[in-house]
């Protein structure tokens, strides 16, 4: 992929607001005008994507069908499922495996732990850190694990053992704060609040390409889906996409507000970047044209580094069934939409839909903020994590009878003792494991504070 190269920026301040800069100033869209933009977020090169605007949908609406037309659901009702227990303080980074089987979380307390997806059962504890984890990363084989620590060291860990691997990566001067693995798992990015991003070859442990990122602490990384860029963010306000093989900067994203960005992930098709920012808002960026296409809104996020995610949700499936023309048992691609999930500082998980800004359900569980969230690629489980040291499981289920889709305008966004109970009606006891909670943590994890600074 090839993006045209944007003046050098390190010549300015990156604190410099947009509009005293309007010569290197970035369009900025939300995307309510009609920008062109098909937000499409195939999964699969060779499956043909469902996620698209709803502008684009219109357009197929002309079209003859030969099926019966899904309609997008409003609403989402995921429900709590698992409680997993053991960490003695916050728990920064929660990750579901590749291949769905294990869920790490990482905390405060310098340990890591490895859960067994299904039964929730603590398979792991994994220590070697001598400081506070504020990071970890699953390799695409879903055999090893890379975790990133105060004590500046990232340690590479067996999954079936339980064991570090011999050789840890040293060489950030300053706490290790986000980590990714590149799609062949042959490569790994880490930064730091040394300011620098840092490439590194996992076969040999040594360092490939060290980046000079930005003018403060970075608190995020990602790779595209084919390893080609990179891109990073920190709280200097900056986005930065990065060709792997050259190191060099190929775009700089600023939003004209210059808040602090706390996480980046590029989306399943590599064609945009969601990004976190301490003004309470989530957007998605068109890297390539430099714009802001989204921004999803309703949760509070100005104290925390929070992390986002992907996700993807279908019509129920009782409502496919019914499509014209379709025998029972054959094969069918099944529409699929995108979400893009969030924590907040009160304590709620939003779960937005990516093309019409909708909020399709929020998640109510966790006492305090919400640091961590994951989606998993199998059956889109959702996994979070916060500074009460819990991690949460999340299942999809069917909507309650007498609340059709969407009919109550509320878009799934539920409050109160109702809500509550709607979730728990359908969830029996709900498991806990692991081991004993202690109590809950009292210093807070918020960004520019690493896992285990007390000060």
């Amino acid at each position: 992929m090839s993006i045209t190269p944007l003046p050098d920026s390190a010549s300015r301040s990156p604190k410099l607001k947009r509009s005293e800069d309007s010569d290197h100033a970035t369009p900025q869209l939300d995307g309510d005008a009609d920008d062109g933009a098909a937000l499409q977020f195939a999964y699969d090169d060779e499956m043909p994507s469902e996620l698209q605007s709803p502008a684009a949908e219109q357009e197929q609406d002309d079209a003859p069908a030969k099926k019966q037309k899904i309609e997008r659901p409003t609403r989402l009702n995921y429900a709590p499922h698992m409680t997993l227990r053991g960490h003695k303080r916050g728990v920064a980074q929660v990750k579901i495996s590749p291949d769905g089987k294990w869920i790490a979380s990482c905390s405060a307390d310098a340990t890591i732990k490895i859960w067994d997806s299904r039964s929730g059962a603590l398979a792991h504890t994994l220590e070697g850190h001598l400081a506070g984890v504020s990071t970890i990363a699953w390799s695409p084989d879903s055999k090893v694990l890379a975790s990133g620590s105060d004590d500046k060291i990232i340690r590479l860990w067996d999954v079936s053992t339980g064991r570090c691997l011999p050789s840890p990566l040293v060489g950030h001067h300053n706490y290790v704060y986000s980590l990714a693995f590149s799609p062949k798992g042959n490569m790994l990015v880490s930064g730091s609040y040394d300011e620098a991003v840092f490439l590194w070859d996992v076969r040999t442990a040594r360092l490939m390409r060290s980046l000079p990122a930005h003018s403060d602490p970075v608190s995020g990384v990602d790779f595209v889906r084919d390893g080609t860029l990179i891109v990073s963010c920190a709280s200097d306000g900056m986005i930065r996409i990065w060709d792997t093989g050259t190191g060099q900067c190929l775009k700089t994203l600023i939003h004209e507000d210059n808040a602090s960005v706390t996480s980046v992930r590029f989306s399943p098709n590599g064609k945009f970047v969601l990004a976190a920012t301490l003004d309470s808002c989530v957007r998605l960026w068109n890297y390539v044209e430099g714009r802001c296409v989204k921004t999803y809104q309703g949760h509070e996020n100005k104290k925390y580094s929070i992390n986002t995610a992907f996700g993807s949700y279908t019509a129920e499936v009782e409502k496919q069934r019914t499509m014209e023309g379709q025998e029972q048992g054959e094969p069918e691609a099944q529409p699929k939409w995108a979400f893009a999930a969030g924590g907040s500082d009160d304590g709620r998980v939003m779960l937005w839909d990516v093309s019409s800004k909708e909020v399709l359900q929020e998640l109510k569980g966790h006492d305090g903020v919400v640091l961590g969230i994951d989606v998993g690629l199998d059956d889109q489980t959702i996994v979070t994590c916060g500074n009460d040291t819990t991690v949460k499981v999340w299942k999809r289920l069917p909507l309650p009878e007498g609340i059709p889709n969407g009919v109550d305008g509320t878009n799934g966004v539920h409050d109160g003792a109702e809500v509550k109970g709607m979730l728990m009606e359908n969830v029996a006891t709900e498991p806990v494991t692991g081991e004993a909670t202690p109590a809950a943590i009292s210093t807070p994890v918020p960004v520019g504070v690493a896992a285990n600074d007390e000060g």
